[in-house]
């Protein structure tokens, strides 16, 4: 088959690119970088010309709220657009665990409006979500910095390695549409907190257990961003994850 991966040149793109290839199938990255931008609709049907798959784990270059939806909405739109003309059988997204869960981020709020077209789109789909990333952790901690110290919420966290949800998305691609949305995880549930203390231990900063710490604009409740049903977990633990970086 051929997997048009929009996002392609990213963190998740590029390993489910390898993957897929790996797979045998034909799969091509699409990114403004390979002259597809998404957003004015510059190269899309070129790229999406005799594909049977598009895959799209792209993001928003600016996280404010006006910008982040305008991103998703109209990446989407042009997407499924296009994907429509070109005969396009299956389009994937990539999502996250507990968007419909907080609608006060509104990242996540855009989110939602993304998966919202996605199934009134008109092409078969399959949205996967997943939770946070071990390779985000330190971009969390950076972001949650209050008067010199890191405050997180004491939530449940069931952080997952890009690798895993890259795996999942590419097996994804490569099977039918579920026409469902499957929620992806790490294998071990831990407290929030205490995983961003873990994650930057001894970079000197303190990281404060805050109930009231707003995280991507939400304030969180226990099960907010993990799965609150069946999920499919992945392989890889954090002391995995940690001891192949050390080694790299």
């Amino acid at each position: 088959m051929k997997i048009v991966v929009v996002g392609g040149t990213g963190l998740i793109g590029t390993q489910v690119i390898a993957q897929l290839q790996q797979a045998g199938h034909e799969a091509v990255a699409a990114a403004p970088s390979t002259g597809v931008d998404t957003l004015t609709g510059r190269g899309v049907d070129e790229a999406l010309a005799g594909a049977d798959v598009v895959v799209d784990v792209s993001n928003s270059p600016s996280f404010a709220d006006d910008d982040v939806l305008r991103f998703f909405t109209t990446s989407t739109r042009t997407l499924l657009d296009a994907e429509k003309r070109a005969g396009v059988r299956h389009h994937v997204a990539l999502s996250i665990v507990g968007a419909d869960r907080n609608p006060d981020s509104g990242y996540l709020r855009a989110k939602v409006a993304q998966e919202e077209l996605v199934r009134d789109g008109g092409v078969p789909w399959t949205v996967v979500r997943a939770t946070q990333f071990f390779e985000f952790a330190p971009r969390i901690a950076d972001g949650a910095v209050v008067d010199g110290a890191v405050r997180i919420p004491p939530v449940a966290f069931q952080p997952i390695a890009s690798a895993d949800v890259a795996r999942f998305v590419a097996e994804a691609a490569a099977a039918e549409p579920s026409g469902e949305v499957d929620d992806v995880a790490g294998p071990e549930r831990v407290r929030f907190d205490e995983f961003i203390r873990a994650a930057i231990a001894g970079d000197g900063r303190e990281v404060v257990a805050d109930p009231a710490a707003p995280y991507f604009g939400a304030v969180l409740a226990d099960d907010s961003i993990v799965p609150q049903g069946d999920a499919r977990l992945g392989a890889v633990t954090y002391a995995d994850f940690t001891a192949a970086h050390a080694t790299a």
